[in-house]
């Protein structure tokens, strides 16, 4: 089974054929995620899953396969967990993660690697990683720590205790809650939205974010002036103060 990739007005959406993350389907996400990085018509991604589940990590039956066999299957979160984590971060363009189903271990970790989550009504969510005996991966302990803070996160890491998408987004960690059968439509409804806009300047916000809680103040200023800098010779700016004057909607063409 492979990621599936459909585009619509430069919106790419990668659809996860199943819930579990076999070792066919990892690969697959990272060369779908590479593709998208590198096609220069694509503002703007959607990621979601299948039927009622988003993603709920590694596929337990592979993994338990491989134990068996006496094979090193955790080598996989260097070989394959991480270059998906990363591919997916190295994308310079907006990310809506379409959660319409079950979201547990690494599956958290790449819902909360896109910037905006748009999550089904009563779905349920889990770290997961402690209950089958594992610490955590692709940068879920990050993303958490990020999302809703170190105390928070310690107590979902230690106690795996199912939530729900309505306390997702009462903690930070989604963005809209909506009826099962809107999900996909709403994530690419904001994708659009995000594909007509100034491309340039999504890319600087993801840019800052992504090093914002760490950096020192002086180091976060640097970085934002230059990247001010930069965008102040992009159309997508000259564009945008002459529509102001003009009082005019403008023209966004993601340079």
């Amino acid at each position: 089974m492979s990621v599936q990739r459909t585009d619509d007005g430069g919106v790419a959406t990668l659809t996860l054929p199943a819930p579990g993350l076999t070792h066919e389907i990892r690969l697959s996400m990272i060369d779908q995620l590479r593709a998208v990085a590198a096609d220069e018509s694509v503002r703007a991604v959607v990621i979601t899953g299948t039927g009622k589940a988003f993603c709920v990590g590694q596929d337990l039956a592979q993994h338990v396969e491989e134990i068996r066999a006496g094979k090193p299957a955790l080598d996989v979160v260097v070989s394959e967990y991480n270059p998906m984590v990363l591919a997916l971060a190295a994308l310079r363009v907006p990310v809506v993660v379409a959660v319409n189903g079950a979201c547990a271990g690494a599956g958290l970790g790449l819902a909360l690697g896109g910037d905006l989550r748009v999550a089904a009504a009563g779905a349920k969510f889990t770290t997961a990683f402690v209950g089958v005996g594992l610490g955590s991966d692709s940068a879920l302990a990050s993303r958490l720590v990020h999302c809703v803070g170190g105390s928070r996160a310690a107590e979902l890491l230690l106690f795996p205790t199912p939530f729900t998408a309505e306390d997702a987004a009462n903690w930070g960690l989604v963005h809209r809650v909506v009826p099962a059968d809107e999900v996909l439509a709403t994530a690419q409804g904001l994708a659009a939205q995000l594909a007509t806009g100034p491309t340039a300047a999504y890319r600087a916000v993801k840019e800052v974010l992504a090093t914002a809680a760490t950096d020192s103040l002086e180091t976060t200023l640097a970085h934002e002036a230059r990247l001010q800098a930069q965008l102040g010779h992009t159309h997508d700016h000259s564009e945008a103060v002459e529509a102001f004057l003009s009082k005019r909607k403008p023209d966004f063409r993601g340079n």
